[in-house]
């Protein structure tokens, strides 16, 4: 097995697991380890990381850290956001989104350092394992993966300390024992599962939270702002105009400030078994609402059903890992096609925990006031023209119903 490795691209956090998951692949695969720590807006300080790689004998040329925050919101999130993807009807894939994004840089920089592995720190159970490998081999086919989790025989927190203290890996001491939850964050949300959140009838703890205030402690005042679109993607606020991460953390702090975002969510993961998460997502919450605020007037209403249709496979695909597969791609192609004129302003307020769109113009409107008034002296709507369209709806129905009644039932 060790032969098979020479060098192996670590995704690595600089904390305790991938610590010892850099450790172990020195150890077992006994093959040189390049670390790529990205920044995602996880609100961590990621030099850190580069200490600790260095404490544990990776060169300097080793070590790969990367600001991806823009990338991950122009071209991840908001290309995700145009679809108004929730992945069942709820949650705005926070997660899934930045994964294949973390796989891509891996891949980049295994070419580029000429590694023949990748490895990840995604557990057995969960669904990281399968976006982060589904990834991985699609952008190149050949590549060795490397999953730990479902390769070594450290099987409990006990087992993975004794290994960092054999190993001599600094252990915090806030890490000794048994994290209450576990927690994945980037620019886009925060996730919280396991341990106190297993059992789904218990309210999540209020602890958990980080990213918002308790809605029925936020200001009394509603807050208004504005959203200017461009072909669906949001560009500034209040006027301002801003690049896509500062836009989307301007956003989060709006949301966070009135409590908005929070989901307590039972999903059933790809892997086959159910998981109960909590989600904070407070910037992404008042996009969501917003987009969907311009999109009213702008798409028409046969291209506004077809996305809605649609949307459920997309999320599910993200969801499931598949965001370099070619149903995807072209999935996103229509979606684009989709936004060409979603450009305009849209008016939303933000209140204890709501978030909801109270204006919206375009100068690419559909929505024609001469039409829905109900004020007489209109020339393009004859009311009369309605009796012949009901009619002609109506026909299979009054046949379904002559028919029902024949056989009296």
């Amino acid at each position: 097995m060790s032969a098979a490795v020479k060098k192996v691209v670590l995704a690595y956090s600089g904390g305790l697991d991938t610590s010892i998951i850099l450790k172990w692949l020195q150890t077992t695969y006994r093959c040189e380890v390049v670390t790529f720590t990205a920044d995602l807006g996880q609100g961590e300080e990621l030099e850190p990381a580069r200490k600790k790689a260095q404490l544990l004998g990776i060169k300097d040329e080793n070590i790969f850290i990367e600001d991806l925050r823009e990338e991950f919101v122009r071209e991840y999130v908001f290309p995700m956001f145009r679809a108004n993807a929730l992945y069942e009807g709820l949650y705005l894939l926070g997660t899934s989104i930045a994964r294949p994004l973390i796989a891509k840089k891996q891949i980049e920089i295994a070419e580029k350092v000429g590694a023949d592995a990748v490895c990840h720190g995604a557990t057995g159970k969960g669904n990281d394992q399968v976006r982060f490998e589904l990834s991985y081999y699609a952008l190149k086919p050949d590549i060795r993966v490397i999953a730990p989790w479902r390769e070594w025989d450290l099987r409990s927190r006990e087992q993975l300390i004794k290994f960092a203290e054999e190993n001599q890996i600094p252990i915090a001491k806030d890490k000794r024992g048994e994290a209450p939850f576990s927690i994945d964050a980037n620019l886009l949300h925060c996730s919280s599962e396991g341990k106190v959140l297993e059992d789904p009838s218990v309210e999540v703890p209020d602890y958990v939270y980080s990213r918002t205030v308790d809605p029925e402690q936020a200001p009394d005042k509603p807050t208004v702002i504005s959203i200017d679109f461009e072909k669906g993607d949001a560009v500034a606020i209040d006027g301002e105009k801003m690049s896509p991460a500062t836009l989307l953390t301007k956003l989060n702090e709006l949301g966070r400030a009135n409590g908005i975002g929070r989901l307590d969510l039972v999903e059933n993961r790809y892997v086959g078994m159910k998981s109960r998460g909590m989600y904070e997502t407070p910037g992404g919450t008042i996009l969501y609402f917003a987009h969907r605020g311009m999109e009213s007037i702008t798409l028409d209403r046969g291209a506004a059903h077809l996305k809605d249709e649609i949307m459920p496979k997309y999320a599910e695909l993200i969801y499931n890992g598949f965001w370099f597969s070619p149903e995807r791609e072209m999935l996103q192609a229509l979606i684009d096609k989709s936004q060409e004129y979603v450009t305009g302003r849209v008016r939303v307020k933000l209140y204890k925990g709501s978030a909801w769109v109270i204006g919206r113009e375009s100068p690419y409107s559909l929505y024609d006031q001469d039409l829905v008034t109900f004020e007489e002296g209109q020339v393009a709507y004859d009311h009369r023209d309605a009796a012949g369209f009901i009619k002609l709806n109506a026909l299979r129905l009054k046949t379904y119903g002559a028919r029902k009644r024949k056989i009296g039932r």
